[in-house]
Formats: structure tokens, sequence, C-alpha cells
């Protein structure tokens, strides 16, 4: 099957340059509007279709982003793999502002949000034990080494409610009792989602700050974290440009099985399910359903 590339950009990051045949055009979700509408085209001869997770301006705050609809909007577009790319704040003296950490776990601490496709009527249970796929995880980080980014291979990501930024007591729980490597606002339940709607998902966290546990750096400032976020953008584009190179147009499936989470997933009998949310699944479930 053709590698269709979702990425679903973050802070700082609203579109991506150089896509043959690039259009904007809506995609109608039952889960609610998207973000925005979605920019597709073709990289490298590769399939890519690009999403601003808070819309072009940055409209949307991070517990009112519509994870489930954007979700399922790229899954209905064909989309194989999504990659990730957002700010952070770093827990870790080596991992610098500009650098970009390659996440491969996950802390969630949001309460605010919708965190699956499944419910009463269609209950479902997907593993999550590795919530990011390793096969993208490390084109990621081999197309941003050849960007000339500092890439940090492996990292906790801390993903917190927000709006605000961490209190000093929080960011020191976070760093030295629980061992978080960054701390974010976005990739849940986004990769949650990814996971059921057999995506394969990778983090791109693209650290801005040191959050305020560092002595040096006591609090956040938004000036320097808008001023690290147009660099690490830059830094983005160019990871992104050299993707098809090393994926390939043609896809395989995925060796971690990320493109069949739902095999053994779907716990409710077959005539006890609902048929209204049957309906709203038959994009992210169409295949087992």
């Amino acid at each position: 099957m053709d590698m269709h590339i979702g990425i679903i950009g973050g802070s700082g990051i609203y579109e991506i340059d150089g896509l043959d045949g690039a259009r904007w055009h809506r995609v109608d979700s039952p889960w609610g509007t998207p973000s925005d509408q979605v920019l597709t085209g073709r990289l490298g001869g590769m399939k890519m279709s690009f999403l601003p997770r808070h819309g072009r301006g940055h409209v949307h705050a991070p517990s009112d982003v519509p994870y489930r609809a954007n979700i399922d909007a790229l899954k209905r577009l064909g989309v194989t793999d999504v990659i990730s790319v957002s700010a952070c704040g770093s827990f870790r003296e080596n991992m610098a502002p500009g650098d970009f950490v390659i996440v491969d776990q996950f802390i969630d601490r949001t309460f605010a949000r919708a965190k699956s496709f499944f419910g009463s009527g269609c209950v479902a249970h997907v593993g999550f034990a590795h919530p990011t796929c390793a096969r993208l995880s490390t084109a990621c980080a081999k197309a941003a080494r050849a960007a000339g980014v500092t890439v940090h291979e492996g990292g906790t990501y801390l993903a917190m409610e927000g709006p605000q930024f961490s209190t000093l007591a929080e960011s020191r729980l976070y760093r030295d009792q629980w061992g978080a490597d960054v701390i974010g606002m976005t990739n849940m339940p986004e990769a949650k989602l990814a996971r059921e709607a057999e995506i394969c998902y990778a983090s791109v966290a693209m650290v801005t700050d040191y959050d305020c546990w560092h002595p040096d750096h006591d609090e956040v400032d938004v000036a320097q974290v808008i001023a690290t976020l147009t660099g690490n953008g830059d830094k983005a584009k160019r990871m992104v440009a050299g993707l098809p190179d090393l994926l390939g147009v043609n896809r395989e499936s995925c060796p971690h099985g990320c493109d069949r989470a739902l095999d053994m997933a779907i716990m409710t009998a077959p005539d006890k399910r609902d048929p209204a949310l049957l309906a709203k699944l038959n994009a992210v479930a169409r295949r087992v359903l």
C-alpha cells in the first residue's frame, strides 16, 4: 500500500513548505470539526497531509483541541503514519532549547479531554505499553540529524492539562520523582487516539525552555519560547523534507503491530453494539467492524 504521512504541527508550525499539488480542503468528521482544514499534496513522491493542531492563527487552547476529529479526519484521508511535532519544556540539562526529543513514553496528567473513540455501546481496550512506533520514530531521528538538529532518541513526555505552566513543586515532582524528561500539553490523548485508529504515531518534541525547575531559568519566558519556536519550526520543516527518502513511498505492514491494534481490542458482542456509535467509527475501526 502507499505510504501516507500525516503531520500534526504544534505551536509555531502552521504550514508545510514544498508540497506538490498543495491545497487546503475541509474534511468532515462525525467527531466534530477538526482544528483546521487539511493541507494535502506530495513531497518527494510521497502522499502527505498536514494539520495545524491549534489551527492557523493558533485559535485552539490545548484542552480545546478537537483531538478525536483530527485523528478521524486524517484516517478518512488515508493517512497511515502520523508524526506529531510539538513544543515542550525540558527537565534535563542536556536536552537544551532547540534540541529535538524523540518521545517513546508518556505520563498522562490530562483530565478535561475525551480520550477514546470507544465507549458504551462498543467497548474496546488497545495495548499502549509502547505508545509510539519505533520504526517511524527512528526515521524522524535520522531525518532530524540530517537536518542539523541535536536529537535525543527516547524520552518520557509528561502531558499536563494547562493552559498554565507548572508550579515549581510540580516541575520538581515530574523531574526528580517521576523521571519525566520533557513536558507538554498536547500529545495526550492524541497518541492514544492514533493507536485506536491503527495509525503509527511518532512524537517529535521540540524543546523551547527548561520549565521552571532550573535555577538559572526559574520561570518560563513566553517571549523566549516564541523566539525558540521560530527556529524549531524551520528545523522541523527540514526534518519533514528528509522523510520520503528514508521511508519510501511503498509501505509494508508495521513490524510493531500499530496498524493491527484493534485485532483483539473490541469487547462488546456484535449483537450488543450501538449502531449510532458504529456509524461514527466507520473510519477509525472500519477494518475490524
